[in-house]
């Protein structure tokens, strides 16, 4: 038996952005960058484009909640404990054996959540201290995912043009919204569409993330948002920025397109893109 071929690498586009919004003092969201290897680690930029060929890559938005700087601090906490944990991580993956991912990345989540219950413990200030985390992981044939909370990660198929929300809202709202007995709208302006059930740290006991994998190929977009984001735009709207922006909206990235259009729309809360585009092997982008 031939041993099977490995997969053929693919070029990664990326681009991210975040505002405070128009009502908060301070940004509590945060997002990050990573390329790996077995050796070594490496922040990537705010944009930028790089091929799958002899490194892993990922993305990850986190939005903090607690007081005073508490929110700012752990959303930090969130994506940094990622650089120390994934890397090592990198060798599996480079062998195929891909059954193991999900046992990686719960970890991961168990470690930052009890390090945010730890510093919520230990500290005054950062009592009930806690974050969203969503996370993407590209691999040569694969995105894997993992997420806690209600910031999303969203899967715009190269294939056949849908949009499709790929994680599950930590809320009971959006367990309402899963079971259609609330449509978008309602789910949007519904009052308790910010209570979440299930965070990093802020004083939950267990945390379950979601786990899953997308297999990828040329001209899939992924984007990762904090629910400022949301708060304002309609997936109908996400789909239109990203697939068919106006001469206007063109003329920016798009994470800067998405996150201008939120604050446009609401700004209420902190708003964050991360776009990720899956261009082929000559790095040849579907972005117009």
């Amino acid at each position: 038996m031939h041993p099977p071929h490995p997969p053929k690498p693919v070029h990664l586009h990326w681009w991210g952005a975040t505002d405070r919004g128009k009502v908060r003092k301070n940004n509590e969201d945060s997002f990050l960058g990573l390329q790996f290897d077995a050796q070594e680690i490496q922040f990537l930029g705010k944009l930028g484009d790089a091929t799958t060929e002899h490194a892993d890559y990922v993305f990850a938005v986190s939005d903090g909640m607690g007081g005073a700087m508490a929110g700012e601090f752990a959303s930090k906490i969130a994506v940094d404990k990622i650089a120390h944990l994934l890397p090592r991580a990198y060798k599996q993956t480079a062998q195929g054996l891909d059954a193991g991912v999900d046992d990686v990345l719960g970890e991961l989540f168990e470690q930052i959540h009890r390090a945010l219950i730890f510093l919520g413990n230990s500290y005054e200030e950062c009592q009930g201290m806690g974050a969203t985390l969503s996370l993407c992981w590209f691999t040569p044939a694969w995105m894997f995912w993992a997420h806690v909370g209600d910031s999303r990660i969203y899967y715009l198929s190269g294939r056949d043009g849908g949009l499709r929300q790929v994680t599950h809202d930590d809320t009971y709202v959006g367990w309402l919204f899963r079971q259609r007995q609330l449509n978008e709208r309602e789910a949007k302006t519904h009052p308790r569409r910010n209570v979440l059930q299930k965070a990093l740290g802020a004083g939950h006991q267990f945390i379950e993330p979601q786990v899953g994998a997308v297999a990828i190929e040329r001209g899939d977009i992924f984007l990762l948002c904090t629910d400022g984001v949301t708060d304002g735009l309609y997936d109908a709207t996400i789909l239109q920025l990203l697939r068919d922006p106006d001469a206007r909206e063109a003329a920016v990235n798009p994470a800067m397109r998405i996150v201008q259009a939120g604050l446009e729309r609401s700004g209420r809360d902190n708003t964050t893109a991360l776009v990720v585009e899956v261009a082929g092997c000559g790095g040849e982008s579907a972005q117009h």
